[in-house]
């Protein structure tokens, strides 16, 4: 067989691996799950009409306006969380051995990262899937969006998804168990806390600004808005391609030089 067609064949075997994983210990990634929902469900219910009165400059609640508004980011978010499961699953192959025991086997050494990148990735996929359903049942809807609009949306979600995936991956492969990948992967989900993800970035303090505005869910959550409910766009558009594009370059030599330091 050429080089090709076994990295092919060893990264499959290692792909349905990390989906048998996913499949027989569902916990972590409901757990995570979980968040994005709860939010979802508690800003909508709960303080829905004070937050779309105060974003729609006074001029009275609308809870479905803030439904629009806020499931973009909790869409990302969605990403976010469920990639800490990503930190944790690799963190889990480096100090259980059986990366060990890959080093000895005859496989393609890279396969077993993108093993787990792809199924992360996946998981993604389905866990936005899964979030945008139930925000669909209690009321958001994306009219105005074009096909084109949707795809390009589609294709922001699953490449914002592998970045931080390989960034998951590099906080796994240096955390000496899974606890502190679990903490080491936390500003994976406090990021989008304090970016424009439930109000906008000029409602907030003047010296906060910068804070949510420089970083990575920032851009992502305002294009995405943008493709999906006909939002002005700008220049957030560049700015979260090359977030995306910056992180999964940074993840992927970081993660790829760590794997590849054999133990002393």
């Amino acid at each position: 067989m050429s080089s090709l067609s076994l990295a092919v064949r060893d990264s499959s075997t290692m792909l349905r691996r990390n989906l048998l994983h996913a499949r027989r210990y569902p916990s972590l990634t409901l757990n995570l799950l979980l968040t994005p929902i709860m939010l979802l469900l508690l800003f909508v219910y709960v303080f829905g009409d004070t937050m779309s009165a105060g974003i729609g400059g006074g001029g009275g609640p609308d809870r479905s306006a803030y439904i629009a508004y806020l499931v973009p980011g909790l869409l990302l978010m969605t990403i976010g969380s469920t990639t800490i499961g990503t930190a944790v699953s690799v963190s889990n192959d480096m100090t259980e051995g059986i990366i060990a025991r890959f080093r000895t086997m005859a496989i393609h050494r890279p396969s077993v990262l993108i093993g787990h990148v792809v199924g992360s990735v996946l998981q993604c996929v389905m866990s936005v899937v899964l979030v945008g359903a139930v925000a669909v049942a209690i009321g958001f809807r994306s009219t105005d969006a074009t096909v084109l609009e949707w795809l390009a949306a589609f294709g922001l979600l699953v490449l914002f998804a592998l970045a931080l995936t390989w960034i998951a991956v590099g906080m796994g492969l240096v955390s000496p168990n899974a606890e502190a990948a679990s903490n080491n992967a936390i500003p994976l989900i406090f990021l989008p806390l304090i970016s424009s993800a439930f109000v906008p970035v000029d409602s907030m303090p003047g010296w906060f600004q910068p804070i949510a505005e420089y970083q990575p869910f920032t851009p992502a959550i305002e294009t995405l808005r943008g493709l999906l409910l006909g939002t002005e766009i700008g220049h957030n558009g560049w700015l979260a391609l090359a977030w995306c594009l910056g992180l999964a370059v940074l993840g992927y030599f970081w993660s790829t030089a760590k794997f590849n330091n054999d133990p002393k």
